[in-house]
């Protein structure tokens, strides 16, 4: 139900209500998160979404905002999208979440369709209900697989924020809960070799796990051939390699697994945020069978109540049909073409602070010439209607990621409003921290 901002009417969503915008955001602060409420409110992007549809998003004073954050990437196919909303209420008629413990038509028939559309050598899916969960599987596995410990990532890496899945990433988080083990949980820098190879040679690793491009650390590209040198040094000194394909997968490469781009074969990969067509919670494992072997030993050694929910599994069902359609997959290349044109024409008018572009497919990193870049522009992107998100680990860079059946006048008009935003962004960054570079760099081209 949408909510009324019609004069003394306040907003009415059936079950609860709201008085006005302040009031939620005060009740925000009381009753969730204070934190990350304050945060957003002192960063100039005080939204509160309310409706939703296609690639847009409404606040609640009404604001549209072009979504290009889409929830890193949970709204790939944009928000609630009619094939996938219908197929969801259609199953209500006769689903619900099911029974975790007993077998499932739902889990086994998208079980089934993941495995053919996976890289090859994966046999077996296990469910999890997000993704930080789905890493805690993978690592578990990985563990029962090789009967060692340590598990390798690399510096800046985030694979949320659960019990193992936190010891992987920075130490902004997990020195937060106690849960920094570099005994268990070394960290190499991303693109070297020569450590990754350092880290292994012990032959003590379960596995090396990495997203196929860091996200969080600002989508930073790896160097040719870096992924399948880093798979070839597993083999080498037996340990896993799991590609978390939690943001780069579902098409956004260009091709349905980021993975397959690099020609891999992954022990085990991760899915989800996307997975879920942005309607129901759901996350994905797919293991080879050599890693298969504790489901055959002891079926209930990972128990998921809402992990794999039968709803959830028929929403990604019709997700996954959705992504691997042909038309899909060229609507992507076309729009990693127009858009990454727009926005290399757009860095040609401030070179000097519009530094850099990261791009894999629609799989953009954004960098700017300030330690605190992104934010600049986030704020005038959302001021300007658009709605991106700067790189937690690195807020020198935008994380900018258009949907992937996004229309060319929207690619355009986000093409448009993204100028707009960059430029004011580095007037305003040039002004606030005299920058020479930045300000040698506008000046000169005003």
């Amino acid at each position: 139900m949408t909510g009324t901002t019609s004069s003394g009417a306040g907003f009415d969503y059936g079950l609860f209500s709201f008085a006005s915008k302040d009031e939620m955001l005060r009740k925000s602060q009381e009753f969730w998160n204070p934190g990350k409420t304050q945060f957003w409110i002192d960063s100039g992007v005080p939204l509160v979404i309310d409706r939703r549809e296609g690639y847009f998003l409404y606040d609640m004073s009404g604001k549209r905002l072009i979504d290009v954050h889409l929830n890193g990437g949970t709204y790939n196919l944009g928000h609630r999208h009619p094939e996938v909303v219908h197929t969801v209420s259609t199953a209500m008629q006769h689903f619900d979440i099911g029974n975790h413990h007993f077998p499932s038509l739902a889990r086994t028939a998208l079980a089934e369709a993941l495995i053919a559309s996976a890289p090859g050598g994966l046999t077996k899916v296990i469910y999890g209900s997000g993704g930080g969960e789905a890493i805690d599987i993978a690592l578990k596995t990985a563990r029962h697989t090789t009967q060692k410990r340590k598990i390798v990532s690399i510096v800046k890496a985030y694979h949320g924020h659960t019990g193992l899945a936190v010891g992987t990433g920075d130490e902004r988080f997990s020195q937060l809960f106690l849960a920094d083990a570099p005994e268990d949980f070394p960290h190499v820098p991303f693109n070297d070799l020569d450590a990754m190879e350092q880290a292994l040679a012990g032959r003590d690793v379960a596995a090396v796990i990495m997203e196929t491009i860091p996200a969080t650390y600002g989508f930073p590209l790896p160097n040719p051939g870096y992924l399948r040198a880093v798979k070839q040094l597993c083999e080498r000194y037996g340990a896993l390699y799991i590609a978390d394909e939690v943001q780069t997968g579902l098409m956004r490469t260009g091709e349905l697994w980021g993975i397959t781009k690099e020609g891999i074969e992954p022990d085990i990969m991760v899915t989800g945020k996307g997975i879920s067509g942005g309607l129901y919670p759901i996350a994905c494992v797919l293991v080879n069978e050599r890693s298969a072997g504790w489901l055959t030993q002891d079926g209930f050694g990972h128990i998921s109540t809402f992990g794999g929910a039968e709803l959830g599994c028929i929403a990604a069902l019709k997700a996954l049909e959705i992504t691997s359609r042909p038309e899909t997959r060229s609507r992507v290349h076309y729009l990693a073409d127009v858009i990454g044109s727009g926005l290399r024409r757009i860095q040609d008018t401030c070179p000097d602070w519009f530094t850099g572009i990261r791009q894999n497919g629609v799989i953009f990193g954004l960098e700017f010439d300030d330690p605190q870049g992104a934010k600049y522009v986030m704020k005038h992107l959302y001021e300007n209607g658009v709605w991106a998100i700067f790189s937690t680990l690195d807020p020198r860079v935008l994380q900018y990621k258009p949907g992937i059946l996004m229309s060319p006048e929207l690619a355009d008009e986000l093409l448009d409003r993204t100028a707009v935003a960059i430029t004011k962004a580095a007037r305003e960054a040039a002004g606030q921290h005299g920058s020479r570079a930045v300000r040698a760099g506008w000046e000169g081209r005003r």
